[in-house]
Order: structure tokens, then C-alpha cells, then sequence
């Protein structure tokens, strides 16, 4: 009775995915490093492009995704969802690979998204996308890495070429606060990924980086997540009122992993939302 029922619904979904997959042009595993970079990696990451088809497009607001996975696992091919979705809702995605620990640490990692704007910004026209319309957006550990990556000047970003910064379910805000408490061991890499310097993890953490010239964001949390990903954004969410007093945290009712695997429903509420909030900003 279940798969009876179930069977119309699924096959609705699938063929809804289809279609907005096929009006959408993907260009993949596209090299962002610079010369200095790559040839220090055996596995170079590259990056994977998504826009609209329609030949009428053109100029469009451009999204930088980063994905999670505590610095230590995923992949860019987990994502192609997010990256179809959006570009069918005129939005072109870019979906960014980079170097895990423990083959590299945060600062690495964060030098490696940066590039990955640099490499955008000059080359997006080519994919309909607007260099002047950048935002970017990570969930996770991702989250951790856009906000340090635009934030924190060493990395080369000028806070107003990113025109907005979407933080989902965002680990390592407050890293410094974090790991004070729960000091880095092997466990996950974190002694790789942080060091043991005290010092280091002040230097890893974007609440230390706000200012009045930090782009607009749009913050969520899931009401269920970890308790660390909610202590750091609130702490994080108090500091950026110092700077954008209108700000808040918007809460969804869900646990860490779903507030990333939402995004597998083209009509997730979200969608509307980080649109709104492009087009605000753009």
C-alpha cells in the first residue's frame, strides 16, 4: 500500500528535478588556482559552474557555495542540486572544491576559497554571471570558510567586492571560544585543522573580523543543530549587531544535516528567501 501510494509522488519529484536540470548548463572541474598554488597539490580542486540555459540571460547575481564536512570530508559533487536549483531561479552558482585536512589546515583551506573568488570575479562574465554581484554562501564548516575568507583582509578579498555573505548552520564562528574548551586533538583531524596554538585559533575565527565594513548577512541555524553551531552564532550574531543592528539569526526547525539537504526541494522556502535577500543587495 505504502509503495502504491508513494509511487506517483516519487515520479512527480523526479521528473520536476529533471526539468530544472535540464535548463541549466554545467561546467565542471574548472581550475581556480593560481600557478603558486596548484603545483604544491597532488589533487588540485577545481570547481564546478551552474547557469541558466535561456540565451536571453545575462549580467545575473552570482552564488559562491562552499560545502561542509567538519574540514575533513565531502565533495563538490554532493551538490549539484543546489547548484541546478538555484540557476534555474536565474541565480549563477558557483560550487567550490577545495584541499581537506588532513592535507591541509583552515588557513589553507581559506586561501584556497579565496582564490576561488578572485578566479569568479574574473571570469564569471563568461557564464552569464555579473562580477559585481557576488555573494557567498557555506554551510557548515563551508560557512566558516566564506566568512573568514571575505573577513579577514590576509586573504586578499576587499569586503566590498562581496555583496552579501548567507551563513547556514555555520561551524567555527568563534573557533577561539570553542576549542578554549574542547582543545584540539587527533580526533577529526583538529590538530591538523587548528594547530595547538591558542593564538592560531583567534586567527581562525570571523567573529574576531567584524567591522562597519563587513557585508550584509543572512544568518540561519537549525533550532536542532549541535549546541557548539548555536553558542558561536549567537556570540557571533552579538558582535555583528555592533555593525548591522538589524540583524537576527533565523531559526528552522532542524538538525545540522537537513538544513543543507532542504535545498534538494526546488520549492524549499529558503530559496525565496536568499533570493530576496540577493536582490536587496545586489
Amino acid at each position: 500500500m505504502y509503495m502504491k501510494n508513494s509511487f506517483p509522488i516519487f515520479s512527480s519529484i523526479i521528473v520536476c528535478l529533471f526539468l530544472f536540470s535540464c535548463a541549466v548548463k554545467k561546467d565542471k572541474n574548472l581550475s581556480y588556482l593560481k600557478n603558486e598554488f596548484s603545483s604544491k597539490l597532488e589533487n588540485e580542486p577545481t570547481l564546478n559552474i551552474f547557469s541558466p540555459k535561456k540565451k536571453s540571460s545575462g549580467n545575473l547575481p552570482v552564488l559562491v557555495f562552499v560545502h561542509g564536512g567538519n574540514w575533513n570530508s565531502g565533495k563538490k559533487e554532493l551538490y549539484n542540486f543546489f547548484g541546478n536549483n538555484f540557476a534555474k531561479k536565474g541565480i549563477v552558482t558557483v560550487v567550490v572544491g577545495y584541499t581537506l585536512s588532513p592535507e591541509a589546515n583552515y588557513k589553507e583551506m581559506t586561501a584556497e576559497i579565496a582564490q576561488a573568488v578572485f578566479w569568479t570575479k574574473n571570469n564569471i562574465s563568461k557564464y552569464k554571471g555579473d562580477p559585481e554581484k557576488i555573494f557567498l554562501t557555506g554551510h557548515s564548516a563551508g560557512g566558516h570558510l566564506v566568512a573568514l575568507a571575505a573577513m579577514n583582509n590576509e586573504f586578499g578579498i576587499q569586503e566590498e567586492d562581496i555583496s552579501g555573505i548567507i551563513l547556514n548552520d555555520a561551524a567555527g564562528l568563534d573557533m577561539h571560544h570553542y576549542l578554549k574548551q574542547n582543545p584540539p586533538t587527533i580526533k577529526d583531524n583538529y590538530l591538523t585543522t587548528w594547530t595547538n596554538d591558542p593564538k592560531k585559533w583567534e586567527e581562525a575565527s570571523p567573529i574576531n573580523y567584524l567591522n562597519d565594513s563587513t557585508p550584509p548577512m543572512l544568518i540561519y541555524v537549525g533550532e536542532k543543530t549541535y549546541s557548539s553551531i548555536k553558542v558561536a552564532n549567537q556570540r557571533f550574531l552579538e558582535e555583528l549587531k555592533k555593525y548591522q543592528p538589524e540583524v537576527k539569526v533565523n531559526f528552522i526547525d532542524k538538525k545540522h544535516i537537513p538544513m543543507m539537504t532542504q535545498y534538494f526541494w526546488p520549492w524549499n522556502d529558503r530559496y525565496k528567501e536568499i533570493i530576496k535577500f540577493i536582490r536587496n543587495n545586489e
